[in-house]
């Protein structure tokens, strides 16, 4: 280690430290403005890929990719102009209609966003074609972000750190082919129940809104993952990104979006713990 990596070294450590105390005691941190410089994604994905070692030798396992800020309207609620991503991990899934505890969630927000099973690996990312053909199924989706930083306030080396800004996710029970349909033309609609009986359309959105298409961020995905030395591989799930606006998540929620044709996919929350 020469002397001019030590003060970043530093600050990688302080910033897991700081992220992995907030996830375990459930008490949101402030943002890493003072240990990562704003805008350095490279320093804060080695925050992220420390955080992601350590829960690999807890035990956790690694079942594919998430795309974050692929939206317009998303990029504008967090202030950022680029995607980014995050790792999943099994103990983040949960089935559709599954009850969620909302204990496990600090700050809990819905999305909508397609997600792909792929068939195959994706070790060349510079044809489309070679893109949608390792493409198994396409699925509704629901990924319930979260942020470990206290009220949201972050920026992109923030989200990126936090393992982009991750929670849980639910996929729909019912893959459909590519072949049957065109993820740029999905129609998302999603409704929230809330504890109170009330029942309201929360966010809409199309698969133009994902980067253009949804396909457009898997391959986005596909090229920077072969850049860093770890490509898609098949079985991986990837959630391609939100298609509309993301929604605050209160106990006791329900939400359910219509992303047709490719279906619903419910996301049930517990009451306070």
């Amino acid at each position: 280690m020469t002397a001019g990596t030590e003060p970043v070294d530093a600050a990688i450590d302080a910033a897991v430290e700081r992220l992995e105390l907030a996830a375990a005691s459930g008490i949101a941190c402030a943002p890493l403005v003072d240990l990562l410089v704003d805008g350095d994604i490279d320093t804060a994905y080695q925050v992220q890929r420390q955080l992601t070692e350590r829960r690999i030798a807890a035990g956790a396992r690694i079942v594919g990719r998430k795309i974050g800020l692929t939206s317009a309207a998303v990029q504008r609620q967090i202030g950022v102009d680029r995607p980014d991503f995050g790792v999943l991990f099994d103990d983040m899934s949960y089935a559709d209609g599954e009850l969620i505890p909302v204990g496990r969630l600090l700050q809990p927000k819905a999305e909508a966003e397609v997600a792909f099973l792929l068939a195959s690996d994706i070790d060349d990312a510079s044809d489309p074609a070679v893109v949608r053909a390792a493409v198994a199924l396409a699925f509704p989706a629901l990924e319930i972000v979260d942020s470990r930083i206290a009220d949201w306030k972050i920026g992109i080396t923030d989200t990126v750190a936090d393992n982009a800004s991750s929670g849980v996710f639910v996929v729909g029970a019912t893959g459909t082919p590519l072949a049957e349909v065109e993820p740029i033309d999905v129609t998302m609609s999603m409704r929230r129940a809330g504890a109170d009986g009330g029942s309201e359309v929360v966010s809409t959105g199309t698969g133009a809104d994902c980067l253009g298409d949804p396909l457009n961020a898997l391959a986005w995905l596909a090229a920077t993952l072969i850049e860093v030395g770890t490509p898609l591989r098949a079985g991986d799930l990837v959630l391609s990104g939100a298609l509309g606006p993301m929604v605050a998540v209160a106990p006791g929620d329900v939400f359910e979006a219509d992303i047709a044709p490719l279906g619903t996919v419910t996301a049930r929350f517990s009451g306070k713990d």
